[in-house]
């Protein structure tokens, strides 16, 4: 049956170029659901809002690649781990850097903030734990236990304990007054990507490599359901407000499962990839992904998602499934007490040196909606945050189906131009057609071509093309880059000796029959000279391709003999 826009479960909303390079964090805020932190491989952390196309503000002061981000529970701060092992906090309503934490000797992978707000913890690629007093910028304790990287962390809602999840398999229960591991959960048989504490209940859910998600009760401290069915890593998991169910994401696909017994209620197909979090906003899901230097927002409508009711899981094996007397299960656990009082063990704090502080940096790159978003409080901001109905999603997808029409309209239309020189067999005028085109993704087309058929190229074809590659090494675009890269080790590799052997040779007597092919060599080395500063600066950058400039700028060292 054809589905019509009143029964769209799901849709993508938009797709940004987050970093100038490749983008290895982010996370959602979930109090609203419409902030998002980006971190990068340029040591950038990018705030976002949903439906807004800018960057709203840029945080700068880490040296190496930011690895784990989070925000607190209101949304005012947000605190970013770098591969280097340092943390830092900023305050966005101010705008300005709180903290500089320095303690880790390895990459930082797993951050959260306790519900106080004044504590935050962080997991490390070196396995350890540490947790941090943010007012007095010291580490107050350290967990040791786990034997490989910890992937997740979160603090139960009451605040007394912390939960950690690791590539070594294992989930851990931490009282943080104690300062000493409650249980561990052993049954996931691959690195826990993830945990969660049902918003309410004694319950603890977690998602692993294993394609399994996993419930533990946290009164006696034994599983109490396990999923089957995953068709992939689970990355993501989320509780839904009420605590009626649970939600988890894999590639492509978003299961929501309920417990004693175990129930799948629904399973959707979305187009997100690999996604890496979610939040719920006004009964809406909200789920991004990223890969390479984009990132992209789904939306799933919720009110269409099965929550409770029919049961899926359980027909597999042929038997019957007993009705519990709740969507929850029929089981009555204890609820969590908010905190009213803080940790209370602590360590003398690390001093740390004022410049770290001085030299990291909140950019608001765009005001309006900066002003629009931190400046009211955030119990306004949030209140804001209204539901995005179908006229709108609507709205939002035609805005990019237009523009993405027209585009591929005139592609199709400029690619069928060079079609027609190609078939005449002249390489040299189809290249030059696409170049006049003033379209890169021509270009890159024909480059793709003639890149899987190195005979093709000649020197002709270089003085065309050299300007151009300059244009794609900077390109914003992963598959420009690489497609300029491959072009210009063809042609060093090919044309190089060639040229070098022609500018260095004696000037001939008589009729000078290469006078034709030493002024192509020149112009070649003249463009490969400006090449030379572009593949140096790249280089330099930390990023995937930073080995392939790397090999380029040794190709080009004999351009400075």
């Amino acid at each position: 049956m054809a589905l019509t826009s009143t029964t769209i479960t799901s849709w993508k909303l938009q797709e940004i170029v987050a970093h100038s390079s490749n983008v290895s964090s982010l996370v959602l805020g979930k109090s609203s659901g419409r902030l998002l932190a980006t971190g990068g491989e340029d040591c950038r952390v990018n705030i976002w809002a949903v439906s807004k196309p800018n960057c709203i503000m840029s945080l700068t002061g880490h040296t190496s690649p930011v690895e784990s981000i989070q925000f607190n529970s209101s949304e005012e701060r947000v605190v970013a781990g770098s591969q280097s092992g340092s943390l830092r906090l900023w305050d966005l309503e101010a705008a300005k850097i709180l903290r500089t934490l320095m303690g880790h000797k390895a990459s930082i992978c797993s951050l959260d903030f306790h519900p106080m707000g004044e504590y935050l913890a962080s997991g490390s690629v070196d396995s350890s734990i540490k947790l941090w007093d943010v007012r007095r910028k010291g580490c107050v304790f350290r967990y040791k236990g786990h034997t490989q990287a910890v992937c997740c962390l979160a603090f139960s809602p009451d605040g007394k304990w912390l939960a950690s999840a690791s590539d070594d398999s294992t989930v851990k229960l931490w009282d943080l007054i104690a300062g000493k591991m409650i249980t561990e959960f052993t049954s996931h048989t691959s690195a826990v990507n993830v945990v969660q504490f049902h918003p309410n209940e004694y319950l603890l859910a977690s998602g692993s490599a294993d394609r399994t998600v996993k419930l533990w009760d946290l009164e006696k401290f034994n599983m109490i359901g396990s999923s089957e069915g995953e068709t992939g890593v689970v990355r993501s998991i989320l509780f839904n407000p009420d605590g009626s169910c649970l939600y988890s994401g894999s590639e492509n696909t978003l299961r929501v499962f309920g417990w004693e017994p175990d129930r799948c209620f629904d399973v959707l197909h979305v187009g997100w990839g690999k996604v890496s979090d979610l939040a719920i906003s006004n009964n809406q899901m909200i789920a991004v992904s990223y890969s390479q230097n984009n990132v992209s927002w789904y939306v799933v409508d919720l009110n269409q998602v099965k929550k409770s009711g029919s049961v899926i899981q359980g027909l597999i094996e042929d038997k019957p499934i007993p009705a519990p007397t709740s969507a929850m299960g029929a089981t009555l656990r204890r609820n969590y007490e908010r905190p009213t009082t803080s940790c209370t063990r602590q360590e003398s704090p690390s001093s740390e040196d004022e410049k770290e502080d001085r030299e990291s940096s909140a950019e608001i790159t765009n005001p309006e909606d900066y002003k629009e978003i931190f400046q009211p409080h955030s119990h306004a901001r949030n209140a804001k945050a209204g539901v995005m109905g179908d006229d709108e999603a609507l709205a939002q997808i035609r805005k990019g189906h237009d523009t993405m029409c027209v585009m591929l309209t005139s592609r199709y239309k400029n690619l069928d131009t060079v079609r027609f020189v190609w078939a005449s067999g002249d390489v040299k005028t189809s290249l030059d057609s696409a170049v006049s085109m003033n379209d890169l993704s021509i270009v890159v087309d024909i480059l793709n071509i003639i890149n899987l058929k190195p005979s093709l190229w000649k020197l002709d074809l270089c003085t065309s093309i050299l300007p151009q590659i300059e244009e794609l090494l900077q390109s914003k675009y992963e598959s420009y880059v690489q497609t300029g890269c491959m072009s210009l080790k063809l042609i060093l590799k090919r044309f190089w000796p060639l040229i070098s052997d022609t500018l260095t040779a004696p000037p001939s007597v008589g009729v000078d029959i290469t006078r034709e092919g030493r002024l192509k060599c020149k112009a070649c080395y003249k463009q490969l000279k400006n090449l030379s500063n572009v593949v140096k600066n790249r280089a330099e950058q930390v990023g995937r391709h930073g080995s392939t400039f790397k090999e380029l700028q040794l190709l080009m060292a004999p351009l400075d003999y």
